[in-house]
């Protein structure tokens, strides 16, 4: 997936089309990708003196993207502290994904009784390229052309009401899904799950597609939770002060 793709995404999550702006809308989406792919990390400080010095601009600006990215649930900012990376907690994380889960349980069985064959075979293209970036082991690559194939299958089903409600939630579950697939093996095991998927469709099971997507959903929930064990381990070890501009 091109840079201009992932450019697309969040332009269409962030509604960074409605900003007049285009520096806040460009700083949102900088600091917004960099919190999705794991670059900035939660907790992490998001000085705004080194953000307007990266983007040559005024504190301004800045504070507009980062309240427009805490609306999102990727920010937090407190009165008389610098804004961070929001770190949600596992409860929360937990909670989200159980919303998620149903949700996609319903946009699998929706798939199966909308799809055309046409429509199916683009899916089944977009899976074979994913196949690609995870035998290549490209992660950021392969975690976007996954969000795009979920937006197209929402496309295809074609209830907007689903779609709002998948979209409400997108942001705030892309830097959950991101990285769950840093895992050992992740890769692997989520392009196993989507030709399963894919196949499923292809067959016109719906029940069937509904608890693989259902099962994907908990095994990239199992990921986030190992990860966090993993780096509150490692919290506990004295650890140097990260810079936004690392």
């Amino acid at each position: 997936m091109s840079d201009q793709d992932t450019h697309l995404v969040l332009q269409r999550l962030l509604r960074l089309r409605d900003r007049r702006e285009p520096l806040v809308a460009q700083i949102a989406e900088w600091v917004g990708a960099g919190i999705i792919e794991g670059r900035l990390e939660p907790g992490q400080d998001l000085n705004s003196v080194e953000l307007s010095r990266r983007f040559d601009t005024s504190r301004t600006p800045v504070r507009e993207a980062l309240m427009l990215l805490e609306q999102e649930g990727l920010v937090e900012m407190k009165a008389r502290r610098r804004p961070r990376v929001a770190a949600p907690s596992l409860a929360d994380i937990r909670d989200i994904y159980q919303v998620r889960r149903q949700l996609l349980s319903m946009l699998a069985g929706l798939l199966v009784e909308r799809a055309g064959d046409t429509e199916l075979a683009e899916l089944r293209g977009r899976v074979e390229e994913m196949r690609k970036l995870a035998d290549a082991g490209d992660v950021d690559a392969y975690f976007w052309s996954h969000v795009q194939l979920q937006e197209r299958m929402t496309e295809i089903v074609g209830n907007s009401t689903l779609k709002q409600i998948l979209d409400s939630l997108a942001l705030r579950t892309l830097m959950l899904r991101h990285l769950s697939l840093t895992r050992p093996g992740r890769l692997a095991y989520s392009v196993d799950d989507q030709e399963r998927l894919i196949q499923a469709c292809e067959e016109r099971d719906g029940e069937l597609a509904s608890a693989l997507i259902a099962g994907a959903t908990v095994r990239a929930l199992r990921a986030v939770e190992e990860q966090i064990e993993q780096d509150t381990a490692s919290s506990r070890k004295p650890a140097r002060k990260r810079r936004v501009t690392a």
